[in-house]
């Protein structure tokens, strides 16, 4: 088969559609499952562990395998996650879960949101917007614990 740039430009413009359309599609589907309210909980049950540093609740909202991705590539267990939280040097002055999507697919959850945050450290403000993704297991008890997280940079506004 012969590609021109006129069928590329077709076949671009019908992924595009497919793209733009899938969130709704998809929106559709998990719109009734009872499933989404809790992961929405869970999700921001962790914002708020993250930042009032609550050990316990951090444990009990994540899975022993847990793999932590930060946008700086840095990979974490689940150990050295807490860890990161409980002995941070900066303090979180205000961090939000916004634009959260939530996608529930039988014991599994994707969430995606931003990541914004104010952060201060020896005087120093330091406010981040990142990207994340979450993967979420619905345990025996019918409870949702946190099994993967990736955070990505956002692009540069043109």
């Amino acid at each position: 088969m012969t590609i021109t740039r006129r069928n590329l430009a077709a076949q671009m413009a019908v992924a595009g559609a497919l793209a733009f359309a899938a969130p709704a599609l998809i929106g559709a589907a998990y719109a009734e499952n009872g499933d989404e309210a809790a992961v929405k909980k869970g999700v921001d049950e962790l914002r708020v562990a993250i930042m009032k540093q609550d050990k316990a609740k951090l444990d009990a909202l994540t899975m022993p395998q847990l793999s932590y991705s930060h946008s700086d590539a840095r990979i974490q267990n689940k150990a050295e996650f807490i860890d990161g939280v409980m002995n941070r040097k900066a303090t979180v002055k205000s961090l939000d879960f916004p634009d959260l999507w939530i996608a529930v697919a039988g014991t599994t959850a994707i969430a995606r949101h931003l990541w914004v945050s104010e952060s201060e450290q020896d005087g120093k403000t330091t406010n981040t917007k990142i990207g994340v993704m979450q993967v979420w297991q619905k345990q025996g008890d019918g409870s949702w614990k946190l099994l993967a997280r990736s955070s990505y940079r956002l692009p540069d506004k043109a």
